[in-house]
């Protein structure tokens, strides 16, 4: 890597020139399974052909007009996804770090506008991720992420995850809201039960404040139904949706109800690059494809097939893995060999998956892989697994 690019990123050793599916190719010709997705964006697999076209097609119309003017795209999704959820409205950003900060500010400017401008407080959960921005670090907390980084975005509350009574004893006068990952990602493929999550609907509705969801890594057919909170129905008020639905082109998304967001009116937010039509194009051809009866039912049942694998993999490798955890194609392997040299040795093996805190691999493969490559992916692992072990 050369010397100018801000060395913020300890990089692996590959260099990938082409996407096929599942599979990466790297400069040197060598193909590996990818199990990472990107780090779950690549919801279709890389060059898909559906999105490779919209793109293409929509490339040689029009690019970029900014948000002065009607992106016939943007309603075109924003019906989609209003159809398909608890949502009223949505705002469209580049990525999930920008979907958060629209979340933080949607719910401090509702109680504004309520005349409770005191309602500034939001609790977060300890382990949680909301992306790099003041507002995202200040909302998982933790030093990993916010050491030197200077005053902090204030108003945050840090909870232990999945803690009921916690999170009763600290709503008071000045909360606004809740915000939570249904599914923990970064934090280690960790999911918050249906009862869990009911409750903090029913807390929230018993003191008048807002849930906010954070489904940027769980949303978007990962767990598979289209949003990971449906197996609940504990619906929020307001989500943050990125990754897998740009299907690898940089798109995000805040959709709401008009309650939460009625204190968004004209100029209290923006972004020039959101919902441009390149992103559209691709956006609405995701959604299209993901949120169709078949393709979540084939989801689920490549998820079982997965899981099943995992287990026996865990089970013939007992001094390298410890568990399987998490939901539909949003799995973890807890490790009890450094899940580093998990990663590092599945280098080796020709297979990529993706680290993740309480020393857990995440396996994040593309929604739509075929059953042979879940079966690779397995024999991959196992290699990896008995290097190790060697």
């Amino acid at each position: 890597m050369t010397n100018s690019i801000l060395p913020t990123y300890a990089r692996a050793p590959m260099t990938f020139v082409k996407g096929e599916g599942s599979w990466l190719i790297a400069d040197d010709g060598q193909r590996y399974l990818d199990l990472g997705a990107g780090i779950a964006v690549n919801a279709l697999g890389h060059a898909n052909p559906d999105l490779v076209a919209a793109l293409t097609e929509q490339a040689g119309q029009l690019w970029h007009t900014s948000n002065l003017y009607n992106i016939p795209g943007q309603e075109k999704l924003a019906d989609q996804l209003v159809d398909a959820t608890f949502a009223d409205n949505v705002f469209f950003t580049n990525s999930g770090t920008e979907a958060c900060e629209l979340a933080v500010k949607m719910a401090r400017k509702y109680w504004h506008e309520k005349g409770q401008p005191e309602r500034v407080e939001i609790l977060a959960f300890e382990g949680s991720f909301h992306g790099r921005s003041s507002a995202g670090i200040a909302a998982a907390g933790g030093d990993k992420l916010t050491k030197g980084f200077g005053p902090l975005l204030p108003g945050f509350k840090h909870l232990p995850f999945g803690d009921h009574d916690a999170i009763i004893a600290a709503i008071g006068d000045t909360t606004a809201a809740i915000i939570v990952e249904p599914v923990q990602g970064e934090g280690g493929i960790k999911p918050l039960s249906d009862a869990c999550l009911k409750g903090l609907r029913d807390a929230c509705d018993s003191a008048g404040i807002l849930l906010i969801y954070d489904e940027v890594q769980c949303g978007v057919a990962r767990t598979g139904k289209l949003f990971a909170h449906e197996w609940s129905d504990a619906e929020p008020d307001i989500m943050m949706v990125a990754k897998g639905i740009g299907g690898g082109f940089p798109l995000g998304a805040v959709l709401a109800t008009n309650e939460a967001s009625s204190g968004m009116g004209a100029g209290t937010h923006g972004s020039t690059y959101g919902g441009n039509p390149l992103a559209m194009a691709v956006g609405n051809r995701v959604v299209e494809l993901v949120n169709d009866p078949e393709f979540l039912s084939e989801v689920n049942r490549k998820a079982g097939l997965m899981r099943q694998k995992l287990e026996g993999l865990v089970a013939s490798h007992p001094d390298v893995f410890e568990s399987v955890r998490g939901m539909g194609l949003m799995l973890g392997i807890k490790c009890k060999a450094v899940n580093m040299d998990v990663v590092n040795a599945g280098y080796g093996a020709g297979v990529l998956t993706v680290p993740a805190a309480d020393n857990v691999i995440r396996i994040l493969p593309a929604l739509n892989i075929p059953d042979e490559d879940i079966g690779e992916a397995i024999s991959r692992l196992d290699t990896a697994a008995t290097t190790l072990e060697k």
